[in-house]
């Protein structure tokens, strides 16, 4: 009669705990399948967890609470039961389910308190003058808390690998005006796939996009890729599985009981069909330019944008799409992807993809369609704000002024004209006078009369107030002004405030690669053939890989 409640029996191994912004989880590895009773208690209040015919083979006190509604655990036998007692700080909604091994992971029984007092986040706010909103991108870093993901060699992991770059990517939007960033998940926790889509839905956002980096069991395979939904399955095998892995996911970060509720929805009318359409084409056109930019830099799965069903991608409303930053089980892409700077460039390549999407498509009352009017319209100089904080350091407006040039702006600025061109999408080198422009900032110092640098200059014999405003690039006025002079006398031996010569542009230096003439470089950084030539001293167009070229002001 013994035999069944042996054969039952099961232990808890050890008890992790995971911290969302909205709720605490806590996981209890097993030795084998359970059943449990949860229920709360109060005066004072505590959650308490019943598991029959188990005992505890850990240690409550080496689980950290802080931060956790939790202040302190502890455990007691109840005849064959195991009662585990959470001493509570606040009131919690509690939820709890049990876990099948996969994988990873063995047994598991998930215990998720979530916050009463957790005041729901404020809705984005488009922080524009005259209701010309931000674009807010989704960035969802994959996987999290219980689900590590992708495993490396050296145990990278690919958790923390995606997040890093869903970080830097997010900084690159809030430093961009007219987009912001909003992460699913902005630390180590587990979202539900669905849950993924729901919270890009509750901040209105324009565009998702889903990180990862995976894994396959054949460790030569290597490249990144960018994935949309297929409306009908797969474009690959590869596709296929690892539609079939990332869907599995839920599985590992535990969800519970799946709801169905909203799989169906799709199907519910042709005008939602219809949106679903529009979403897909917008999916293929970012990903095809971020697609793009990562082939500069890394070798890619294949030479185009690839399909497959994946959950996360399933929004009919918001374009979405699915960036592999490379094979994790690669050893060669996996030394790259745990380094900041590939992990940057990643992110930079994400960025200008979206960029330039909506630069070319801009949601209507955004921003950037009311810049690509010309700045027409009732709103005047807008620039975004991340809620109550001010505008995030890294970019500044600056105002065309008479005189201005491209280089003379990215030079005043210390920036390349090639980056002032790629943060404003200009075509070419020309500006005209009131232009808007974005503009680094930090360092850099925007032109003010007010604060213009001087020097001290001695009149000598021969001179004259006008010859010496001349000589200085002033107007006379300006140099009687700057020295509070009512006459125009001036008397040999006086100092006088003049007007600094402006320092020489920066020296700008490009290292040639693979694929390079000298032409092309010319073209990029916004200078004529023959002045690249010149400052260089090349008689002829032929240059070789690994030279160093001196890049002219333009």
């Amino acid at each position: 009669m013994l035999l069944p409640a042996l054969v039952q029996a099961a232990s808890v191994k050890n008890v992790r705990m995971w911290l969302a912004p909205d709720h605490a989880r806590l996981v209890f590895d097993l030795s084998g399948p359970v059943t449990h009773k949860l229920f709360t208690l109060q005066g004072p209040d505590r959650l308490v967890l019943d598991i029959p015919r188990s005992q505890l083979k850990t240690q409550l006190s080496r689980v950290s609470l802080a931060k956790s509604p939790i202040s302190a655990m502890r455990s007691a036998k109840k005849g064959s039961t195991l009662r585990i007692v959470l001493d509570l700080k606040e009131s919690i909604r509690p939820r709890s389910f049990e876990l099948k091994p996969n994988d990873q992971y063995g047994h598991r029984l998930v215990v998720d308190l979530y916050r009463k007092s957790q005041k729901a986040s404020p809705p984005v706010k488009s922080a524009a003058v005259n209701q010309q909103r931000n674009i807010i991108v989704s960035i969802d870093a994959g996987h999290g808390g219980d689900d590590p993901g992708a495993l490396g060699p050296g145990r990278v992991r690919e958790k923390d690998v995606v997040l890093a770059i869903a970080r830097r990517l997010k900084t690159l939007l809030d430093k961009e005006p007219g987009f912001k960033g909003v992460m699913t998940r902005s630390g180590d926790y587990y979202i539900s796939l669905r849950g993924r889509t729901r919270l890009a839905r509750k901040k209105n956002a324009d565009m998702f996009v889903s990180i990862h980096a995976d894994a396959f069991k054949n460790p030569r395979a290597k490249g990144a890729s960018v994935w949309v939904l297929s409306p009908r399955g797969a474009s690959s095998e590869m596709g296929r599985w690892l539609a079939r892995r990332e869907n599995a996911t839920d599985l590992i970060g535990g969800v519970g009981s799946v709801s169905l509720d909203d799989k169906n929805k799709v199907l519910k009318s042709v005008l939602l069909d219809m949106s679903m359409t529009a979403s897909r084409a917008d999916s293929r056109d970012v990903g095809s330019n971020i697609h793009r930019n990562i082939a500069r830099f890394a070798k890619m799965h294949k030479k185009h944008v690839e399909q497959a069903g994946f959950v996360v991608l399933k929004s009919p409303d918001i374009p979405s799409i699915l960036v592999e930053t490379g094979f994790i089980s690669n050893p060669d892409e996996a030394r790259k992807l745990k380094t900041a700077s590939y992990q940057r460039k990643m992110a930079d390549a994400i960025f200008r993809g979206i960029k330039a999407h909506f630069y070319n498509k801009p949601p209507a009352h955004s921003w950037v369609a009311w810049k690509k009017r010309g700045g027409k319209g009732r709103s005047q100089v807008v620039l975004p704000v991340v809620a109550s904080k001010p505008v995030a350091a890294g970019s500044s407006r600056y105002k065309v002024v008479s005189g201005d040039s491209l280089s003379r702006i990215a030079s005043r600025h210390g920036m390349s004209v090639a980056r002032l061109k790629a943060m404003n999408n200009l075509t070419s080198n020309t500006v005209r006078k009131g232009q808007w422009l974005t503009v680094a900032s930090g360092s850099a110092k925007v032109r003010r009369p007010v604060s213009q640098p001087t020097s001290r200059y001695k009149v000598v014999r021969g001179d004259s107030l006008s010859r010496i405003a001349s000589r200085h690039g002033m107007t006379l006025s300006q140099l009687k002004s700057m020295n509070k002079l009512r006459s125009n006398t001036v008397k040999v031996g006086q100092r006088l405030r003049v007007k600094a010569r402006p320092a020489p542009p920066p020296v700008v230096r490009y290292k040639v690669v693979s694929g390079d003439s000298l032409s092309r470089i010319a073209s990029r950084h916004g200078v004529s053939l023959s002045a690249l030539k010149a400052a260089n001293r090349l008689a002829s167009n032929s240059i070789r890989i690994g030279q160093v070229l001196r890049i002219p002001a333009s």
